[in-house]
């Protein structure tokens, strides 16, 4: 209350405005409202919570994954389970991209792991996604980590670990 009092002595006496005749609980209420307001207004950005929603969709993902390898009665189960909560998290905004066999370019916003030689590949292939990558309301918060493949004898292929994170975000579903 005296920042706003201040500021209006600090004016010229015809410039002041009257405060506010109400005087009670509803006025203290108001201050209280007003004190929590600027609280939650000044709170950090939610990184921690991006961090904590990227961390549950990579390992929700990593289950679906390992449950869509073996096929046994009470997975059946865990896999509904496991779709409902994937099902929550999209109504949530939160959408995981898995890169497995896509093809592989420069300029693709993900962290290379590996580039391994195969030769059964004629362009570069992203043969596994270690870690997919995760966006909340079209906004990255996790990087896809992926292994591409390369044709055998490809200048790429050193076989020693590298990345690329360019800039360009890739489109997403």
């Amino acid at each position: 209350m005296t920042r706003v009092w201040f500021r209006q002595w600090r004016q010229h006496k015809a410039f002041r405005i009257a405060a506010p005749s109400w005087s009670g609980s509803a006025y203290d209420d108001l201050e209280r409202y007003l004190a929590e307001l600027g609280e939650t207004a000044a709170q950090p950005a939610a990184d921690a919570d991006d961090d904590a929603l990227a961390e549950a969709a990579t390992n929700l993902w990593r289950a679906r994954r390992k449950l869509a390898q073996g096929n046994d009665g009470q997975g059946k189960q865990a896999a509904r389970y496991l779709r409902t909560c994937a099902g929550a998290l999209a109504a949530a905004g939160l959408t995981v991209q898995d890169h497995d066999g896509e093809p592989f370019h420069a300029g693709r916003s993900v962290d290379v792991l590996l580039y391994s030689d195969d030769p059964e590949v004629t362009v570069e292939t992203v043969v596994e996604t270690v870690r997919p990558a995760v966006y909340h309301h079209d906004r990255r918060i996790q990087t896809a980590q992926v292994i591409v493949a390369v044709p055998a004898g490809s200048k790429n292929s050193t076989g020693s670990d590298s990345s690329d994170s360019s800039d360009s975000e890739d489109s997403h579903a």
